[in-house]
């Protein structure tokens, strides 16, 4: 910004109008954050039965399945963790209901590093990690709702990098009239 382009700025306490509206705090010599205007006082309940809803819990392990990850400290697998899940899931249930529940300790393993080197990796549970994506798939559009998939992460004028070996032939982002880009393009 040049000096003056900034000098023609208007000055906060003389020429703006509407003190008080929009998302900035209503007294500007604060920096105090502010509860959400529009929030209930107790979200959270809502949020644990969102969270705790079946269709949510079915997604949550096709996905933990999907990713075939290795057991934790109690040496379960995907299909024990299945097994086991059938009679306690109502007592792992009613502990995060009553915030009870406490995930085990995760299983260190190391693993090679592509150096040479050695780094640790924490495997949690299958019921643990299970719990954690259903969380994530509740928590995320709530916390990040500006959240946009790789892919869209291109803004106009940008060169699309991507290469045909992704899979992709177009990137989903693009002008109005909705085209995309190929890799190398420039929206």
């Amino acid at each position: 910004m040049t000096i003056r382009r900034a000098m023609r700025q208007m000055s906060v306490s003389a020429e703006r109008s509407g003190v008080g509206q929009g998302e900035a705090l209503s007294d500007p010599g604060s920096d105090e954050a502010t509860r959400p205007r529009d929030e209930a006082e107790s979200t959270g309940p809502g949020l644990l039965q969102a969270v705790l809803a079946r269709e949510n819990m079915q997604q949550a392990w096709k996905r933990v399945r999907a990713n075939k990850g290795a057991a934790g400290i109690d040496g379960l697998d995907i299909d024990q963790t299945a097994e086991r899940l059938r009679s306690a899931w109502p007592a792992i249930r009613e502990h995060l209901l009553s915030g009870t529940y406490r995930p085990q300790p995760v299983r260190r393993v190391t693993i090679p590093k592509p150096d040479g080197g050695e780094r640790e990796l924490g495997i949690p549970r299958v019921t643990d990690r299970l719990i954690q994506q259903a969380l994530l798939q509740v928590l995320q559009p709530i916390l990040d709702p500006t959240f946009r998939p790789p892919q869209l992460w291109l803004s106009a004028g940008t060169k699309c990098t991507w290469s045909r070996s992704c899979g992709a032939s177009l990137c989903a982002i693009g002008p109005a009239g909705g085209r995309g880009c190929g890799p190398g393009e420039v929206l």
